[in-house]
């Protein structure tokens, strides 16, 4: 029987997937963007490339996912989540899906670092 399920989810240092997939991500402006639906990894690097920002809808029902550079998130432990340098009008034209993921291909992976301003 497992007494103590944050010392088995995260450490110092490190967290379990499970615990970061749901967690809130908030602006600098202290307004909630949405959750983190999940994470994308570098299958040779082992590094995450993105937290993937769901983002309206009810439910899950609706939603828009929002891939963001993983460079840009910091966590903040005051907020218990995430927080991200940018505006919720940032969001209107950045790459997204709704149903299907799309490739995360080099050209996709190129314009969402080119919306965000950081180099690819």
């Amino acid at each position: 029987m497992m007494t103590d399920t944050i010392n088995a989810d995260e450490t110092r240092e490190l967290i379990a997937s499970n615990r970061v997939e749901g967690t809130a991500v908030y602006n600098f402006e202290n307004e909630r963007l949405g959750t983190i639906s999940n994470f994308m990894v570098n299958k040779r690097s082992g590094q995450v490339e993105y937290a993937v920002l769901q983002f309206g809808g009810f439910l899950g029902i609706g939603s828009d996912y929002y891939p963001i550079p993983w460079d840009m998130l910091s966590y903040n432990v005051e907020q218990g989540g995430y927080v991200v340098d940018l505006d919720k009008s940032m969001l209107g034209d950045a790459p997204r899906y709704s149903d299907e993921e799309p490739a995360y291909d080099e050209d996709f992976d190129r314009r969402v670092y080119t919306h965000y301003g950081m180099p690819y």
